[in-house]
Formats: C-alpha cells, sequence, structure tokens
C-alpha cells in the first residue's frame, strides 16, 4: 500500500502502488503544466467508511511513497483514463484498472495479485 502525502496535511493518503505509479504519472503531468484539479477516492475497507476528494494546486507541495521498492509495468490505457477524468469538470476519479485481454494473458502465463485500493 503506497502512501500520497499532500501539503502540509497530517494524514496520509493510502493508495495501493500500482493506482499510485497511475496516478503519479498524470498528476505530474497536470501540475507541470500549471494546472489545478481535483482528485477523488473511495475510502480502503480499513477507513472509516465514505470518499475524500482534495484540490490539487502546483504550489502545494506533494510526496507519494511506494511500499514496493520494483516500479511497477504502467498501463497506457489507465493512465489514459485518469487524465481524460483530470480534464472534465468533475476532476479525477481514481478507478480500477481494466485489464485488457493482452494483459491477461500476461498474467495467465504468471500469475500475479493486483489489488487496487482507492
Amino acid at each position: 500500500m503506497g502512501t500520497l502525502y499532500y501539503g502540509g496535511s497530517a494524514t496520509p493518503i493510502h493508495i495501493d502502488d500500482r493506482a499510485l505509479a497511475h496516478l503519479k504519472v498524470v498528476l505530474a503531468t497536470k501540475l507541470r503544466r500549471g494546472e489545478s484539479f481535483t482528485l477523488s477516492w473511495r475510502h480502503p475497507d480499513d477507513e472509516p467508511r465514505g470518499r475524500s476528494t482534495i484540490w490539487l494546486h502546483p504550489s502545494i507541495p506533494i510526496r507519494f511513497v511506494f511500499d514496493d521498492p520494483e516500479p511497477t509495468e504502467l498501463s497506457r490505457e489507465w493512465i489514459e483514463e485518469l487524465a481524460q477524468s483530470a480534464n472534465s469538470s468533475g476532476g479525477i476519479t481514481l478507478i480500477a484498472e481494466h485489464i485488457d485481454a493482452a494483459r491477461e494473458a500476461r498474467e495467465d502465463a504468471s500469475p500475479q495479485t493486483v489489488d487496487v485500493a482507492g
């Protein structure tokens, strides 16, 4: 489980490492362009029920912490879906990954467990 630290908040945002890696690409791209937007997610099962939204702005510090020391393989499709939602009036809504047929074939060859919480 990765962690996102935003601004001066002492409250960490826990997001699955794989989801956080994809989110990092989209957030970095948007913030580098000087764009502000919202990020929304459902609370993980081990936290109080509900959902949260934060306003992301280029002047507010952000830090990504990953539990896994190795970078994950990124899905272009998932990044594009997150980027598309970032450009909507509702901002980014952290969604589960849509696994394509090619990825399913790779996973069938070498089984892995991918848990996307968020």
